[in-house]
């Protein structure tokens, strides 16, 4: 996520600095051939090139607002594991004890249920960073990956070892959704407690109550990484852009041919290429915002927000040996 106040010029300009330089190229050819060549029949009226025009707009509309709505859900969704978070510590904290000496605390069983519940948030954030076939995975995007550390590794799971037995951690590498059988842990726990006396019977029901809202999260936030954003719909808005594109410096021409000779004609090319990136870079918005845990520019910051979950539940121990939390990075501010 950029995390400053907005993008540079320069930083979107070298974003698109590829489409950038085609655009001014192809442009420039029906120019060149009509000024140069009298090449008089390649400029096409300008009204059925702005007919499709419009109609790639409202098109971009919708595919730019569903992309919009799922990169929202996925951060309303990342707030409710932060608000989950915070009510599932302060119970676990205030609700384990010896049922038959109610004024004894179990402060070591009650670290055992948070701890492994920041396992569960590392494990979940790592799961969401798994590449899908559908997301962006360029030379540009890789080394961005590379760079911002968020690419998808199975060592990077032997952090949970600070927060769960070996026998735990074993047993829940040997599964294949980490995250789950770390809730199921959890849940087993639960049972325990209650049967040991050391959790209250209602509880019990409050504290399983949040396994289930955090089991529902997940859920949902696996359902934004595993499910794409329609291809259909991606697909023609891709090339529905690329003919409008396309289209625009015949357009154009026909536009400035009609103003005289002489230079005139050479300021469709500005136009047509400024025409041109104002749709691409809608197109590209709307692209880069249809995974929003691919581990790139836009996306939730969801390695920062578990460093900062895992801060603010520890000081509810106490603790004060706590990770440092993860600040902008490059000169984008991206947030991880």
């Amino acid at each position: 996520m950029q995390a400053g106040r907005r993008y540079s010029l320069l930083q979107l300009i070298r974003w698109e600095k590829e489409p950038l330089l085609i655009f001014l190229l192809f442009d420039s050819i029906p120019v060149a051939l009509y000024h140069f060549f009298g090449w008089e029949w390649l400029h096409i009226p300008w009204q059925p090139i702005s007919l499709i025009g419009i109609a790639v707009a409202f098109y971009l509309g919708f595919k730019n607002n569903s992309s919009y709505e799922r990169l929202w859900e996925a951060r309303k969704i990342w707030g409710g594991i932060v608000n989950a978070s915070r009510s599932f510590t302060v119970m676990a904290r205030d609700f384990v004890f010896d049922d038959s000496k109610p004024t004894v605390e179990e402060p070591e069983l009650s670290k055992n249920l948070i701890y492994r519940h920041i396992a569960w948030l590392y494990a979940l954030s790592f799961e969401m960073r798994k590449l899908k076939k559908w997301e962006h995975n360029g030379k540009a995007e890789r080394a961005l990956r590379k760079a911002l550390g968020t690419v998808y590794s199975e060592s990077k799971f032997e952090i949970l070892k600070k927060y769960i037995s070996t026998e735990e951690y074993d047993y829940v590498m040997s599964k294949g959704n980490r995250s789950s059988h770390l809730l199921s842990l959890q849940s087993k726990t639960l049972t325990a407690l209650r049967k040991a006396d050391k959790l209250e019977h209602f509880r019990h029901l409050e504290m399983q109550a949040l396994i289930t809202e955090l089991y529902a999260l997940q859920g949902k936030s696996e359902r934004i990484k595993n499910f794409p954003f329609p291809r259909q719909y991606a697909t023609v808005n891709y090339y529905f852009v690329l003919l409008f594109v396309l289209l625009l410096p015949f357009g154009m021409l026909d536009v400035f041919a009609a103003l005289g000779s002489g230079l005139w004609v050479w300021f469709s090319v500005v136009f047509s290429v400024l025409g041109s990136w104002v749709f691409w870079t809608m197109e590209m918005i709307g692209d880069y915002s249809e995974n929003p845990f691919e581990g790139t520019y836009n996306d939730v910051p969801i390695s920062s927000m578990v460093v900062g979950i895992e801060i603010d539940i520890r000081q509810m121990l106490d603790e004060t040996d706590l990770p440092q939390p993860i600040k902008p990075h490059g000169p984008m501010d991206i947030l991880l």
